[in-house]
This record gives C-alpha cells, sequence and structure tokens, in this order.
C-alpha cells in the first residue's frame, strides 16, 4: 500500500466530498436530515482546508466533507491521511485527469513519515486511486518527493559524503544509469580542487558525486546540488544554535537527486547529468583557513573572506564543469544562505537566472504546481563586494547587504553569460506541518522543475 494509497477497499470505503463555499449550500441539501443538521449545527462552510466528519445512523463515519480551493487541488485531502481515522476512503466528487492526479499526490505526500529510528504510532487513513488518475505519474513523483525527504531528514552521522554517494548509486542502478565518484586526492588529481579544499578538514572524505543518463544526442540538462551534509562553518564555527539543522545542508542535493530520479523514471528525452560535491565542512589540522587562497576548476582565484561561505565554493568546481559541457539547461540547487531566508521565509526558494524566458518558464511551473519560486535579481553592481586585492575574487562580500545576490553573484563567475542557468537558494526544510507537508526535510521546487523540463524537452503534442 504505497502511499496509503490502494486499488479498492475490503469494505465499502467512507466517501469524502470535496465542497466549495459556492457549493455547500447544495451538497448538503443532498444529505439526509440528521447530518444535515449536524454540519450546521458544528458550523461548517467549507473553507479551504475544514473538515467535517458525517456521524451514521450506527454510530460509524458515514462520510467527510472537505473543505477545498479547486485551484490548488494538491493541497485539497493533503492533510487527511493523518488527521481522519484509520479505514478506506474514496472521493465521492468526480474530477477530470489532472486534479484528480494532484489530488492523489498530495495525499501521498501527506502520508509521508520519516520512520527510520521511531514507529508510527498509528496506522494512516488510506485513499482509493481516484478514477482519472495517471498513476505512474503520481507515483514516480511521490518516490522522488520521499527519497529527497528521506535524506535530508536523515542524521549527518548516516548520511555523509559516502552515504550521499551511496544513494546516488542506488538510484542509478535502479534507472540504469552510470555514477562515478571521485575520493579525496582524486579531487586533486582530477582539478576540483575547491570541493577537496572544503572537505579535508573532515575523517570522512570529500566526494564529486557525477550521474549521468540518457541519449547522448539528446539535449543536455544538468543538475548540480549543494552537497554539504554537515556544515559546522569550519574555522569561521558557527554558533550552537546555527549548526543545530546543519543536517540539511544537503537539501540542494537530495531535491536534484529526487528529481532526477523522476526525470529517468518518466524516461524524458533528455540527456541527465547530476553533479553533487558531497563534503562535510569540519574544523581539524587540515581545514582551510580564512583568507586562503585557492584556485578553482575554472582557473579564478578565491580568497576566502568566511570558511562558513563553503556552499558556493564547492559548487563553483561543479558548475565549472557542468557549463563546460554547454548545456541546454543547467539548475543549480542550494541551501545556500540564511538572507534568503529573512527576504522570503521557509516556503519560497530564490530563483536566480540572466535568462528571462527561462525565469517566466520557471515561474509558470511554480505557479501551476503550487510549488512556488520567488525572483531576485542578479543585480550586476553588486559584483564589486566580491572584489578581492589578492585573488581574481573573493566568497563574500564584507558588507551585510544582499547576501543571497551576492552569493549568487559568485556562482555566475563559473557560468557563461550564453547558458540557460537558473541558481535555486532554498531552505529544503517544512518548519510546521501542513496538508501534504510533514514537517521536516523537502524538496521544495522539485515539482516545478519536473514540469518546467518536461514542459520544454517532452512537450504534448
Amino acid at each position: 500500500m504505497p502511499f496509503a494509497l490502494i486499488d479498492a477497499a475490503a469494505a465499502p470505503a467512507v466517501p469524502l466530498t470535496l465542497v466549495t463555499p459556492e457549493t455547500v449550500a447544495s451538497t448538503l441539501s443532498t444529505l439526509p436530515e440528521a447530518q444535515r443538521q449536524w454540519a450546521g449545527a458544528n458550523g461548517f462552510r467549507a473553507e479551504a482546508g475544514s473538515l467535517m466528519v458525517l456521524p451514521g445512523s450506527t454510530g460509524a463515519i458515514a462520510g467527510v466533507l472537505v473543505g477545498w480551493n479547486p485551484s490548488e487541488p494538491i493541497w485539497a485531502v493533503g492533510g487527511l491521511s493523518e488527521a481522519l481515522p484509520a479505514g478506506s476512503y474514496a472521493l465521492a466528487t468526480a474530477l477530470p485527469r489532472d486534479p484528480a492526479s494532484r489530488v492523489a499526490l498530495g495525499w501521498a505526500m501527506g502520508a509521508y513519515a520519516f520512520a527510520r529510528y521511531k514507529r508510527r504510532s498509528r496506522a494512516s487513513a488510506e485513499l482509493v486511486w481516484p478514477a482519472e488518475t495517471d498513476r505512474a505519474e503520481v507515483e514516480r513523483l511521490a518516490r522522488g518527493i520521499c527519497l529527497a525527504r528521506d535524506l535530508i531528514n536523515t542524521p549527518a552521522e548516516e548520511m555523509g559524503p559516502a552515504e550521499l554517494a551511496g544513494a546516488a548509486e542506488t538510484i542509478a542502478r535502479e534507472r540504469g544509469a552510470s555514477c562515478k565518484v571521485l575520493v579525496g586526492d582524486a579531487l586533486l588529481q582530477n582539478n576540483y580542487p575547491m570541493i577537496h579544499a572544503v572537505g579535508r578538514g573532515s575523517a570522512r572524505a570529500p566526494r564529486l558525486i557525477d550521474l549521468t543518463w540518457g541519449d547522448p544526442a539528446a539535449p543536455k540538462v544538468t543538475l548540480v546540488g549543494k552537497g554539504v551534509c554537515f556544515d559546522s562553518g569550519g574555522l569561521d564555527l558557527k554558533t550552537a544554535q546555527g549548526m543545530r539543522m546543519m543536517k540539511k545542508d544537503m537539501g540542494g542535493a537530495a531535491t536534484l537527486l529526487g528529481l532526477a530520479s523522476v526525470i529517468m523514471e518518466a524516461g524524458l528525452p533528455v540527456r541527465l547529468r547530476l553533479l553533487i560535491p558531497a563534503v562535510e565542512n569540519f574544523v581539524s589540522g587540515t581545514s582551510f583557513r580564512p583568507l586562503d587562497v585557492i584556485r578553482t576548476r575554472k582557473g579564478l582565484t578565491v580568497e576566502v573572506g568566511n570558511t562558513d561561505a563553503e556552499g558556493r565554493l564547492i559548487l563553483c568546481d561543479a558548475l565549472a564543469e557542468a557549463d563546460s559541457e554547454q548545456p541546454a539547461l543547467l539548475i543549480d540547487a542550494a541551501t545556500l544562505t540564511g538572507a534568503a531566508r529573512v527576504a522570503l521565509g521557509p516556503d519560497l526558494p530564490a530563483l536566480f537566472t540572466h535568462d528571462d524566458g527561462l525565469a517566466a518558464a520557471l515561474l509558470a511551473a511554480g505557479s501551476a504546481e503550487s510549488d512556488p519560486f520567488w525572483r531576485m535579481p542578479l543585480w550586476r553592481p553588486y559584483r564589486k563586494l566580491l572584489e578581492s586585492k589578492v585573488a581574481d575574487l573573493n566568497n563574500v562580500s564584507e558588507s551585510g547587504f544582499a547576501g543571497a545576490v551576492v552569493a549568487a553573484l559568485y556562482l555566475a563567475d563559473f557560468v557563461a553569460p550564453t547558458t540557460p542557468w537558473a541558481h535555486i537558494d532554498t531552505y529544503a526544510w517544512n518548519a510546521a506541518t501542513r496538508p501534504g507537508r510533514p514537517e521536516g526535510g523537502e524538496a521544495l521546487g522539485l515539482r516545478a522543475l519536473y514540469a518546467a523540463i518536461k514542459a520544454k524537452f517532452a512537450p504534448v503534442r
């Protein structure tokens, strides 16, 4: 019973009726008098997210009224697998294929639980697959999202660079992809000096994960995910509170590995490449230091203004390699800056790109999928804030202004202006449980990115 979705119930399933404020009166008029009185006495007005359990004559649940917003069907029943008593339920509201699929996916997303270390206290309610659902699409999206959530939620003790590489290798085997991993000093031998420098302070060696799949002649879609499995801040050590959530600092890598899995399972006609620099940023006698100058894969020299701005350092080597192949689309995702969270909060990943057409496509996909981005500017005049007196650039600005913009501008130096590139600064975490979005790791933007890539490279004719 994957994702608490079932083919059919052994006993008659309890009907779920989707209701809006505009249809509540007509819906109530079809109910038996006792149920109509019950709903009225309890003040059911069908606001989105509201719920009314209808009693039967024997005391059992006779039906459930669910207030919903038809423009966001994915969240219609997203919290019900945990809110309703265990049992089988079925939609009584007929829906076309697209909203039916979104409703089913929302249910699956809401049924997720990270149970690696603690058993669930109760069984989930189960939903009979809605009749018109695109089951294959729902299942692969749910698998990709759950994969990303599991990786982010796993503590760093059991999700270091080697384990993250192992997860990528497992997905590669399952999807018929190839996966190469450069480990430790092999990074220096293959000219990835930044990844090596950031990760060398940990006893768990740094890695570059390189997964490829698809027809080499197909358009190249390249994904680059920040895989900092734990970030102590390095010698510029974080506070205890600042370090507390750093198991999720590989959220960009987890999100894009989940996305890669969905793309491969869907068989999209692209040549997919996924690059994940996987490191721990630790303190030791071999840690890189403030004011070290390190030559990058691209040949640019970088003065380390702050060792806690390590994500952009490992990404720049991977982006330089990705850009060298002139991909048709290049996307990176990273839990990169607190500044993006201050500006946009936890739910809105910041989107940076110099390509207006790409921005429009991603924003449209985010809106359609209820998986939004918010575009922020690559404001070139701020590039001067990264200037260094001893190197080509610094990895931070001495100013406290525009931190997310400055970080994106740093990355832009490693991507050709002609490359269709987007940088996504994400939080990768749900701070509180909402329908379809349990508290914990989250693949923010995965559904939107998949929809945009599918629309561009496999459009419906």
